[in-house]
This record gives structure tokens, C-alpha cells and sequence, in this order.
């Protein structure tokens, strides 16, 4: 009989061994399983990185992601030791293996991962999907007629290098001066409530940030508790990598039981409380993972979902998005549900995929899954929002143009009487055009210096923020 494209077999998930690293050999089963040691043992340099990976890696790697650090990189490096010890997860690593990694690749990135023709789109902002525009009280993003998101604060307990977010989250960088949140907690907090109190059209908060896991317990509990006494308030949910990249947080005792009596006042007034994780490839998904996940239900949260990114070297392939989903699904009762295409965003290009191919992934995908647990993959289009793959109205292939269109007007739109009206444009990595379209690019945007693309993309993203 012929192959099928992809033969399911359950593996079982477990927990790679820590001691295989060279900095890890002597820690115990309760210091992992500590988020204060795992918090205070993050990798936040290149000097620490040595220091847990020894000579394991050639001296021309730590080199490599010292240039990114200093030349590309919009995110500072911090990685805790859980998800560390999901780069190449079942042997000692080696150069090779440490390069190839896919958590390593959006973890980690180094400078010879990143394009050198075009590292930015030429379109690229570093607020791209303009959510500091849709501001209506400090942190609070109203862009959806029923949906907003709460930015609680601008740090996680890791940094991915992909965030979409990170004209905001974390450290300044050499090349990217973050903005700032300037009010104190208590008021940015005061501020939400006040709005949504205001608007009983809103109906569903996304709590963010950065990253709850981050806030402290107290604090995030009071503000639930606050948005579960606003009556027209009817979905929350928590957006936290830390599921996967520090599960140990969701496992701590004081956390458990505050989130059961979140979960129990949800339950009591009818609001679906859900935790919103970022699970990137099925080698994260470990024991304490499904540990933290199945927690979380058991103690009265209604869903644990995943939103990953779709990635270039990470996960674009239909066998590696399959694997994931079904890790996720079978082994941790998290609920694959979206995939969104990385978004346009300074030095991600080497990430991005096109359209064409994200519609080719969601076929290649079908079928395999449970319908409730087979995830869209969606294109995230700036002013209009979430849109399914194979939305788009209209697709030059050749230039890697999409046109998308919209059903609402977001917070800064409410006089714009053309809104939903006019088409609004999406770009194709430009690596992936036919050479036509790639020429037409190189001849619209010749490819400056490594200076000067400094400088303009510093010009397009004033632009943008002034917006």
C-alpha cells in the first residue's frame, strides 16, 4: 500500500535530562522543579551560555550570537533552564546539532540565521500591528468591537526572538530603543477597569502582557477578580509562554490555589476563564508541561489552548506542525488552536513564510486532527486583524501582494467612513518570490549597508509610531 503523507505514532512525552549539560550536572529534581531557582538560573548573556554549555559549542558560535545580540536582535537574551534543556532534548548537544535546533533558532538567535539581503522587509515596523495606536487607557489595546487586550506590563520570564511585541517588551536592545510604560501598576490597572466599565459593548479580555507569569500573584488575582465584577465581561483569558517556558510557575502552591478561586468565581458567573499559551515545536511539550496544563483544568480553568507562530526552521512543515499538535492534544490536554504567520516585524524575514505556503500547510494538516483540535493557521493583517489563510480577496503572486479586507472599525477608525471599504496590503517574504518579483523589490528598495538599513528602519518605525 502506498505511504500516507503522515503516519501518527503516540510517543511519549518526557522530561530530556538536564545533566547532560555541563552547567546543569549537579542540580536535583527539587531545584528544577523550582520556579525561584529556574528564574534566578536563566541565561541572560553570552558569558552564562558559556558557562552552562562549556565547550560543547565552538568559540565561533558564542561569536556568532554575540554579533546578533550586538547587530540584529530586537529581544535581550533571557532563556530559563527549562526550556534550555529543550535544545537538542535527547543527546549532548554539538555545534551542529545547537545550530540545526529549533527551539535554539527562535530562542537563540544568531547573526548567520538572519538574511542578508533583505534581514527587514521593507514594510516592516516594530508595532506592526499598531497596537500602541489602538492605546484607549495606558496598556489597554481596544482594536476588536467586542475584544481588547490588557498589557499588564512589558516583561516575561523569556524572550523569544520573534515577539511581536517588541517595541515594548523587554530590554532595550543595540538596535532597538523600547518604549515604556510610564504609569505605576495600580493606575495602568485602575485605567482598564474604569474603560471597560465604560463600554459595555466589550465583552472579552485578553490578559497580557509581556507575560502574567510575571505579575505578582496578589496583583493578578485582584485584577481578575476585578474584571469577574463587570457584568457584561464574558470571556478572560490569560496569555502565558511561561506554560511552556516555565511551567514550574503554574505548579507553585499559592498560584494553584489562587487560580482555583479565580476559576471557581468564573465558573459561578458564567465567564469563561481560559489560559492562552505560545508552544513553538513539539520538543517543549515535556511532563511538567502537561503537568501545569492538566493543573489548570483540574482546578476549574474551562480551556488550555496554544497559539504557536508559524516559523521557518522551527515548524513549517506539516510533519513538524502535526507532531506538535498532536503532543499538545494527546499528551497535555492543550488545545491546538492557532497558528499565526510571524509577523512583519524588524530582522524576522529568515522566520516568515509566505501566504501561499501557510495556505498549502492548513491543507496538509487537514484531516489528521480532531476538527475541534485541528488549529487555523491565520494571517495577522495590520488594521484588520485575524484572517484565515485563505481569506484574502485578492493575491499577486509574482510581487507577494495579498489584499485583505475587514468587517469592523478598530478604536482609531471610528470616523474613517471608508473603512471597510478600501483593501489593505500584506507582504510575502521577498526571498520566496519569483526572481521578477524579487527584482521588482531589489529596484522599489535597493538593499543598503547594515548602517544604513539601521537608520532607515529607525525612520520607518518614527513613522509609524507617529501614525
Amino acid at each position: 500500500m502506498a505511504e500516507q503523507p503522515y503516519e501518527y505514532r503516540r510517543r511519549e512525552i518526557v522530561e530530556p535530562d538536564w545533566t547532560r549539560l555541563p552547567g546543569y550536572r549537579t542540580v536535583t529534581r527539587e531545584q528544577w522543579e523550582s520556579a525561584q531557582w529556574q528564574r534566578v538560573n536563566c541565561v541572560k548573556n553570552v558569558k552564562q551560555l558559556r558557562a552552562l554549555m562549556g565547550d560543547l559549542l565552538d568559540e565561533s558560535f558564542y561569536a556568532d550570537l554575540e554579533a546578533d545580540q550586538a547587530q540584529r536582535a530586537t529581544m535581550s537574551m533571557l532563556v530559563p533552564p527549562q526550556m534550555m534543556n529543550t535544545m537538542v532534548p535527547h543527546e549532548v548537544p554539538t555545534t551542529e546539532s545547537f545550530y540545526a535546533d529549533p527551539v535554539r533558532k527562535y530562542m537563540l538567535p544568531v547573526l548567520s540565521d538572519r538574511r542578508t539581503d533583505f534581514p527587514s522587509h521593507p514594510y516592516a515596523t516594530r508595532d506592526s500591528l499598531h497596537e500602541h495606536d489602538m492605546w484607549v487607557a495606558e496598556g489597554l489595546t481596544h482594536r476588536y468591537p467586542t475584544k481588547v487586550l490588557a498589557e499588564l506590563l512589558s516583561t516575561c520570564p523569556q524572550y523569544c526572538g520573534h515577539c511581536t511585541r517588541m517595541d515594548l517588551v523587554g530590554n532595550s536592545t543595540p538596535t532597538i530603543d523600547k518604549l515604556k510604560l510610564s504609569l505605576k501598576p495600580v493606575d495602568r490597572y485602575d485605567a482598564h477597569i474604569n474603560y471597560l466599565k465604560s463600554q459595555p459593548g466589550v465583552r472579552d479580555v485578553v490578559v497580557s502582557g509581556g507575560d502574567v507569569a510575571n505579575v505578582p500573584w496578589k496583583n493578578l488575582e485582584s485584577y481578575l477578580m476585578r474584571l469577574l465584577d463587570i457584568d457584561t465581561i464574558r470571556d478572560i483569558r490569560l496569555a502565558t509562554k511561561a506554560l511552556a517556558g516555565l511551567p514550574q510557575h503554574w505548579l507553585q502552591n499559592d498560584v494553584v490555589e489562587g487560580l482555583e478561586r479565580v476559576a471557581n468565581t468564573a465558573h459561578r458567573r458564567g465567564v469563561n476563564l481560559a489560559i492562552h499559551t505560545h508552544v513553538n515545536h513539539a520538543n517543549s511539550v515535556t511532563p511538567l508541561v502537561a503537568k501545569a496544563a492538566r493543573t489548570a483544568i483540574d482546578v476549574g480553568v474551562r480551556d488550555v489552548r496554544n497559539q504557536g507562530v508559524l516559523m521557518r526552521g522551527v515548524n513549517a512543515t506539516s510533519v513538524d506542525l502535526l507532531d506538535l499538535c498532536f503532543a499538545l492534544q494527546g499528551e497535555a490536554n492543550i488545545l491546538p488552536y492557532y497558528f499565526y504567520m510571524c509577523d512583519l516585524i524588524p530582522n524576522a524575514e529568515h522566520w516568515r513564510v509566505s501566504v501561499w505556503e501557510a495556505q498549502h500547510l492548513q491543507h496538509a494538516i487537514m484531516g489528521y486532527l480532531p476538527g475541534y483540535a485541528t488549529p487555523r493557521i491565520v494571517c495577522d493583517v495590520p488594521f484588520v486583524g485575524k484572517r484565515w489563510v485563505h481569506m484574502l480577496s485578492e493575491y499577486d503572486r509574482d510581487k507577494g501582494i495579498s489584499y485583505w479586507t475587514k468587517n469592523y472599525r478598530t478604536s482609531i477608525e471610528a470616523t474613517d467612513t471608508e473603512a471597510l471599504e478600501r483593501t489593505y496590503a500584506y507582504y510575502d517574504p521577498i526571498y520566496t518570490l519569483p526572481e521578477a518579483g524579487q527584482a521588482w523589490w531589489r529596484e522599489q528598495h535597493p538593499v543598503e549597508d547594515p548602517a544604513a538599513q539601521v537608520v532607515a528602519q529607525a525612520s520607518r518605525t518614527a513613522a509609524a509610531l507617529a501614525y
